[in-house]
């Protein structure tokens, strides 16, 4: 993500303060120069900016302070409560009510992705549980209804649209009515966009509005445009109840940081933010822990609720062949269609204290990469991959190699390659007991039990990082830090499983392993 180059330049000023001997006026102007750059740079607005300077010193008084308080922390801690304040609208989020219809209509302009967004809200709240669908009121854009019958088909999420109707009042009205007859909980209406803000644009939202009578109006805003937001929320909110505001595109531009404190400074709550291409790239937007994976902070609790909901695959059965020394190409197929349940595998590393801003910077290439290699799989027969001889099988007999790399359309070389990863992945799956063994499943301590914030957990009281978990994240991992970012990581990971990885460095290994040994960086050399 793009924002994660705002998060280096803020944490790398921060982790000036452990380099300076002396903390002082000079010291504390050099870090604020430095965060508001970053800012700036990302497109906040100078105003914000500045606003968050003024309090920021408005709390540091080196005079007042007595001599006994740690200087550095207490900049830390109040740099991390003005990033906080700088993105939260300090407005409460509409939530949805179980057992009733809850009608979300989106609006937004052409082009900000409302189509792709109402498909992932739909999955979202599926995955939850509920029972949802969407309509196409969009007869505006050709190809519209295409677009969302394709999305909502492959999520396997009702739908309703008209390919002979062209007023999109009507069509929403029937819609809504076709989906509240049938009880479904979550209703979202999908509407027109244009590539200005147009009179005809707010009047059909009116009209649609009006006819549907929604719980919520979501405006869907491209981050893009970065501080631009500001003027095009505040312009929809005026013509039209927006109650929240979902931004997108997130992963691909600089200008993210300003779009998000805009949005914040029009009080419109970001209820969702649009983290990739993909339907499972898209979370709810919780602004402090949110800013805490932005500074390599973690957000474990978060990371519980993703892992916990994918329902992966039962790994006992490879436990049990893994502790026989068996790991076939099967088994590891089944373990990359793990890694990518969970999908963008940064967002995931990103969530565990001290190790996601550093790995796993192009994760676009890297799931290309882990899907050729299943690909060439996909052309391996039963027996190669079931045996348990692994890459010794294609070894004794070369003419297995040349099919398969015929039948996945790659060289002979590529193959070579998928089964020496095949190697190297059963040393790391085998000390982590499975892509899903990486996490506690027990009621008491791990994620399931801990990540909320017990002793030594990211989190002191209202889930804001303690002084001490800030200062060791705020500088690279190092001896003297292990101790108390391992507080945290045995709050996240099953004990047992990080004592056989070899503690902290020894999962940050592992990561790189899985990075560039079995498939997620690189090509193939």
């Amino acid at each position: 993500m793009v924002l994660a180059e705002l998060g280096r330049k803020i944490t790398n000023a921060l982790r000036s303060l452990g380099n300076a001997t002396i903390i002082n006026e000079d010291v504390l102007n050099s870090l604020l120069k430095e965060i508001c750059t970053a800012l700036i740079e990302s497109d906040v607005n100078i105003r914000l900016v500045k606003q968050l300077r003024e309090n920021v010193r408005a709390v540091i008084d080196f005079d007042e302070m007595a001599a006994g308080l740690n200087k550095r922390k207490i900049i830390q801690s109040a740099v991390f409560k003005e990033l906080v304040r700088l993105i939260d609208p300090q407005v409460k989020a509409w939530q949805p009510t179980r057992g009733s219809s809850n009608v979300i209509m989106l609006v937004g302009l052409q082009g900000s992705g409302k189509t792709t967004t109402a498909t992932k809200l739909a999955y979202f709240y599926q995955r939850k549980g509920w029972k949802t669908c969407m309509i196409c009121a969009d007869t505006f854009r050709a190809g519209a209804f295409d677009q969302l019958k394709q999305n909502a088909t492959k999520a396997r999420i009702p739908f309703y649209g008209s390919y002979t109707e062209t007023d999109p009042v009507v069509i929403a009205r029937d819609g809504v009515r076709k989906f509240e007859d049938e009880s479904f909980e979550v209703i979202i209406v999908d509407t027109s966009g244009r590539h200005k803000q147009e009179d005809s644009l707010f009047e059909e939202m009116l009209q649609v509005s009006n006819a549907i009578e929604p719980d919520q109006v979501i405006y869907v805003m491209d981050a893009s445009i970065g501080q631009a937001c500001e003027a095009q929320a505040s312009a929809f909110k005026s013509k039209v109840d927006v109650s929240s505001v979902i931004v997108t595109k997130l992963d691909g531009h600089a200008k993210g940081g300003g779009a998000l404190s805009a949005v914040a400074a029009t009080h419109s709550p970001i209820i969702f933010i649009g983290t990739g291409e993909h339907i499972e790239d898209f979370e709810p937007f919780r602004v402090q822990p949110f800013v805490q994976k932005l500074l390599g902070l973690g957000d474990l609790e978060g990371l519980v609720e993703r892992v916990t909901e994918l329902k992966l695959d039962e790994n006992e059965e490879l436990v049990k062949k893994l502790k026989q020394g068996v790991f076939t190409l099967r088994n590891m197929y089944e373990q990359f269609q793990n890694i990518l349940k969970i999908g963008s595998f940064s967002q995931v590393l990103s969530a565990i204290p001290g190790l996601g801003q550093d790995l796993l910077t192009n994760d676009q290439e890297g799931h290309k990469r882990l899907k050729r290699l299943m690909t060439i799989m996909d052309s391996m027969n039963d027996y190669e991959l079931d045996s348990n001889e692994g890459g010794r099988l294609f070894n004794r007999q070369p003419g297995r190699t040349l099919r398969v790399a015929r039948g996945a359309g790659v060289s002979q070389a590529e193959v070579k390659l998928l089964l020496q990863q095949h190697t190297k992945f059963y040393s790391v799956i085998k000390k982590m007991g499975g892509i899903k063994g990486l996490f506690q499943s027990g009621p008491r301590g791990g994620m399931m039990g801990g990540a909320g914030g017990g002793p030594g957990a990211m989190g002191g009281s209202g889930g804001t990082p303690s002084l001490a978990d800030m200062a060791a994240a705020s500088r690279s991992v190092s001896a003297g830090q292990m101790a108390k970012l391992n507080q945290s990581m045995a709050k996240a990971l099953d004990p047992r499983i990080l004592q056989q990885m070899g503690g902290l460095p020894g999962l940050q290994n592992m990561m790189r392993q899985l990075q560039t040994g079995c498939g997620f960086g690189g090509r193939p050399g």
